[in-house]
């Protein structure tokens, strides 16, 4: 009987809001073959005893001390029989969001803007761009920017993960009046001072919700912040 390794990768994602806003992905890089020298997402065999939510939990906790991600599901398998040179191996990978200042720990590993990626092992350059593709559906017709944002946030704050994920300007005043329609904003009540920019102290929010919402489901944010109707676009988990 033919026997082949399943593994796990989890592509772990935030948007770095310094400068100009974009999206990264956490990797490290192999010191061995195959590949060695390159940059690969972190990954682990799944045990005959754990399902595969939980060893992706366990990997991501024993190696990179990473416990605090937001919202993570399943992204898709990946089964070509030479992916991995060294034995054949099936992968399922996950999207998991963190937001920007989470900490993990180890030296060999970097966060990197997903459309500048350095060189990739494995088919994790194709894994990647997979998951950008799947939170900027996502962050469209969902409230799934819950998971990248902070705890509470200026709406100019929200505007740049918005940029960030959907790689396009954002109106800040279109944002604001659709995810208060949808209901998933709301103020706190509290203002955020001025930077050191100055000007007038501004409104904090928070997301209604910290769990995965789909809100509209055939709804796609354009450039300037405003929702478009696609027609049916199929199972809104789907995409």
């Amino acid at each position: 009987m033919a026997k082949y390794r399943h593994e796990v990768l989890a592509v772990v994602l935030r948007v770095c809001t310094g400068g100009s806003p974009r999206l990264e992905v956490l990797a490290w890089q192999r010191h061995h073959e195959p590949f060695e020298g390159r940059w690969a997402l972190p990954s682990g065999p799944v045990e005959v005893d754990e399902t595969m939510d939980a060893a992706m939990e366990r990997h991501l906790a024993t190696k990179l001390d990473l416990t605090t991600v937001r919202h993570s599901e399943q992204l898709a398998s990946f089964s070509a029989p030479l992916r991995d040179p060294a034995e054949r191996t099936i992968a399922t990978a996950y999207l998991g969001l963190v937001a920007e200042h989470t900490e993990v720990s180890g030296e060999e590993v970097g966060w990197f803007a997903t459309d500048r990626l350095p060189a990739m092992a494995f088919d994790h350059g194709e894994v990647v761009a997979l998951a950008a593709r799947r939170l900027q559906g996502k962050i469209s017709y969902s409230n799934i920017a819950f998971a990248l944002a902070p705890e509470e946030f200026t709406l100019a704050a929200l505007r740049e993960i918005y940029i960030g994920v959907l790689r396009h300007d954002v109106d800040v005043t279109n944002l604001s009046r659709v995810l208060s329609r949808r209901g998933q904003i709301e103020p706190t009540g509290r203002l955020v001072a001025p930077g050191d920019k100055g000007g007038r102290p501004a409104r904090s929010y928070r997301f209604v919700e910290r769990r995965l919402r789909i809100t509209d489901p055939f709804a796609v944010l354009r450039a300037g912040g405003s929702p478009s109707s696609q027609g049916h676009r199929g199972a809104p988990g789907s995409h």
